[in-house]
């Protein structure tokens, strides 16, 4: 794909908005809220039927789940952004020689889930839904995974939880609308719009679901593992989360770029969790 075509659809919906804003509107709220999903391959569904799968229903969503059984502590891994349970590979089989509990979720219109649009509030309505579920103790998010983790117990409480990994994570939702509007070349009035959607449906702007809110009441230990090259979510970011999570501990990598996929990671979660 030509690297010219979001600029292209961006300013596409630009002039739309000129005539018909709510138009234009609709149609920059359901870019932003539409993931790309690819169709499982052979080798990801082998690896995944390994697992026992369960459907959950969340707000008439069908949320696949995935589950490698193991006596230690129940473990619960949150995907990011065009991405599904298999991004976990890896990990799952360090896990499983550590006999742990494990437990995964495809997110909505992500993997083998429904659902045709995605975002963190509604994300972690999902995440709600899972840990009453399974109880995990532990939680491994990536990326928006890891920050829809967070609202999710913010916002419900989930005292199961004891400790939280969070990978790649966005601390403030308005940096990504405004990072996508920008990639986008969206004008103001078309940005405008994506802050009226959450207004509208989740009766709080963007900005609202920050680090600040949400890490302030969470007293579970956790560790932030950010690159300091990352392209997708600032560094500065992470930074952000560590000022206000009071038990948290950052830890910087440099050159792993957002996906984290690595055995220096990996052993950083280890040793974590057996702290």
């Amino acid at each position: 794909m030509s690297k010219n075509i979001p600029q292209i659809i961006g300013t596409a919906i630009n002039s739309i908005s000129h005539f018909n804003p709510q138009l234009a509107a609709k149609l920059a709220v359901k870019l932003f809220s539409t993931p790309r999903k690819g169709k499982l391959k052979a080798n990801q569904l082998s690896f995944l039927n390994t697992a026992t799968q369960e459907n959950v229903i969340c707000e008439g969503i069908h949320i696949k789940t995935y589950h490698w059984k193991g006596k230690g502590e129940t473990i619960l891994l949150v995907h990011g952004w065009e991405s599904n349970t298999f991004r976990w590979q890896d990990l799952i089989e360090l896990l499983q020689k550590e006999d742990y509990n494990i437990v995964a979720l495809d997110a909505p219109a992500h993997g083998g889930s429904s659902g045709k649009i995605f975002n963190a509030p509604q994300y972690s309505e999902c995440i709600r839904v899972v840990v009453e579920k399974f109880k995990p103790s532990i939680i491994i998010g990536h990326s928006i995974g890891a920050t829809a983790s967070i609202i999710a117990q913010e916002n419900y409480n989930l005292s199961s939880i004891k400790k939280n990994i969070l990978l790649g994570a966005p601390s403030n939702l308005a940096i990504s609308v405004k990072n996508f509007a920008t990639f986008m070349g969206f004008n103001e009035t078309v940005t405008k719009a994506i802050d009226a959607y959450y207004l509208k449906y989740f009766n709080h702007l963007p900005g609202y679901y920050c680090a600040e809110n949400f890490y302030k009441n969470n007293d579970t230990e956790g560790i932030v593992i950010h690159d300091k090259k990352d392209k997708i979510i600032s560094y500065l970011e992470a930074l952000d989360i560590n000022k206000h999570y009071k038990n948290g501990k950052l830890i910087k990598t440099i050159g792993l770029g957002h996906r984290l996929k690595s055995e220096v990671v990996y052993q950083h979660i280890l040793d974590f969790l057996k702290a």
